[in-house]
């Protein structure tokens, strides 16, 4: 890959993740090239590398000095359209050239008849949707070769015909398809805050040994509904339901996510910073 392998680094590619990680973004690519901050790992946006050239490159290089997990949005775990095994196929190749520490993506559906679209729709919560999610990622694992992690979503519509909570949902499934979980923590605030259900009952729910990362996000507050953008600081509700999620799940690798208005590498490394100081609390 043609970076120099200092022992510091050697020591860090030894290691699974830990610890508190910050999402990869173009933006950063030549700070992080360059500096080699001290983080323990990096999560790369698994659709924007598999057109493979110059993104691919940076990747390559920044894979060489930091462990990476690789976390997508296309395949659309619960779209009616069959399982992509085009993409499936190009996502296998991303991953054993990259070797992530983990492969994630949605729980949700983003295609309808072949046609992509972009956002991640949720999922109706019954024990039929139930099995057949959990089939998809079973053939999606089989394919990999590995467990995946799928991820919570925030909705901002219920189905009316839902026979089961959300967090209901997501423990069945995570046992039926024998995958594991990314929780979203700004996800489960913003919709308890939405819908109106204890955050609590959520965390509960889950089985602690099936959380494998956690995201860590800002959402956008319009007068008491909150917007999942991922362009702020996290905030102090979010804060104090992610210490909850410690003391239940440990010290679970946590990622700091931002998606738009991109700020300073050092704004990331100073929420990662502030993650990581709940973890002797916790």
């Amino acid at each position: 890959m043609g970076t120099v392998v200092t022992s510091q680094v050697a020591s860090r590619l030894s290691q699974s993740i830990q610890g508190v990680g910050i999402g990869l973004r173009s933006q950063h690519y030549a700070h992080i090239l360059t500096h080699q901050p001290d983080i323990p790992w990096l999560e790369a946006l698994s659709d924007n590398y598999l057109g493979g050239g110059l993104p691919l490159h940076h990747l390559e290089q920044i894979r060489a000095i930091y462990p990476l997990t690789l976390h997508g949005v296309g395949l659309s775990l619960g779209s009616v359209d069959p399982i992509n095994l085009d993409y499936l196929a190009r996502l296998k190749t991303l991953a054993d050239r990259i070797e992530p520490a983990h492969i994630s993506d949605h729980l949700c559906w983003s295609s309808v008849q072949g046609n992509y679209f972009n956002d991640l729709a949720p999922l109706p919560y019954t024990e039929t949707v139930l099995d057949y999610v959990a089939e998809r990622i079973l053939q999606v694992q089989d394919f990999l070769g590995c467990r995946i992690l799928v991820e919570n979503l925030s909705p901002y519509l219920q189905f009316r015909h839902n026979s089961l909570t959300e967090w209901d949902f997501i423990a069945a499934l995570l046992d039926k398809a024998d995958c594991y979980l990314l929780l979203d923590i700004n996800n489960v605030y913003v919709n308890a805050t939405n819908h109106g259900f204890d955050p609590l009952d959520y965390l509960l729910a889950i089985p602690p040994e099936r959380v494998k990362e956690i995201h860590l996000a800002g959402y956008e507050d319009q007068g008491g509904f909150l917007f999942d953008t991922h362009g702020y600081p996290v905030q102090t509700g979010v804060w104090q339901l992610y210490q909850v999620a410690l003391e239940r799940f440990g010290s679970v690798p946590t990622l700091i996510e931002w998606d738009t208005d991109i700020p300073a590498f050092e704004v990331l490394m100073a929420e990662a910073e502030k993650a990581l100081a709940y973890w002797p609390q916790a």
